[in-house]
């Protein structure tokens, strides 16, 4: 009985969470009113949170290019490089939070790569030096990247304190993080950053045959 009323209770409680729980609206533009896409918001919790168990996230080659360019996940987050293209890669990167190498392959690596550090990761392909991709690792649960329209649904962000926090691979200064506090029914964010433009780099085509 004990043990039934406690689970009971639990349930409870876990329910009036998820009522408590609402979805945050960001926007995110340049100093000139225009919409910032690839913004990684973060909110972090001042109070300790829960890990999202078992997170996995995907990163695949097709185009001889990284689609997507950005991937936020938390730490712990294994992510998949699959190969959709015909012709072989050879994905790297040497950046302190996670430093890996998927020699030449095609189809999908036998093990995903396991973001375990936060930080900022830059990937890129040893034979295909134009294609490049970012990975942001970061210990909170609640983030989301802006889409072309430079707007980010968080969602399940519990009313409370929270840390903000802006990246962008192509940001020109670091953004700083402020405190604010998000509402039973959370108010639309508009965030405003200075990215520069994304240049991308030439092809070479002798390096087709692989």
């Amino acid at each position: 009985m004990m043990r039934a009323r406690a689970l009971s209770l639990a349930l409870l409680l876990a329910l009036a969470g998820q009522a408590r729980a609402g979805t945050v609206e960001a926007h995110v533009s340049s100093p000139g009113g225009q919409p910032v896409a690839d913004a990684a918001v973060v909110l972090e919790p001042l109070s300790p949170s829960r890990l999202r168990p078992g997170a996995r996230a995907t990163i695949e080659q097709r185009g001889k290019e990284f689609i997507p360019y950005v991937t936020v996940v938390q730490t712990g987050t294994a992510v998949e490089f699959p190969n959709n293209d015909t012709i072989r890669h050879h994905v790297y990167s040497f950046s302190a939070p996670k430093r890996f190498e998927i020699k030449l392959y095609a189809g999908r690596p036998g093990q995903p790569v396991v973001f375990d550090k936060p930080g900022e990761v830059v990937i890129g392909c040893n034979i295909h030096d134009w294609m490049e991709a970012y990975v942001l690792v970061v210990e909170s649960p609640y983030f989301a990247r802006t889409t072309a329209d430079g707007k980010a649904l968080i969602a399940n962000v519990p009313a409370g304190r929270y840390r903000l926090q802006l990246w962008h691979p192509l940001q020109k200064a670091q953004q700083a993080a402020r405190d604010i506090e998000i509402a039973v029914t959370p108010a639309p964010l508009k965030l405003v950053m200075d990215v520069k433009a994304r240049e991308r780099k030439p092809r070479t085509e002798d390096a087709d045959s692989y």
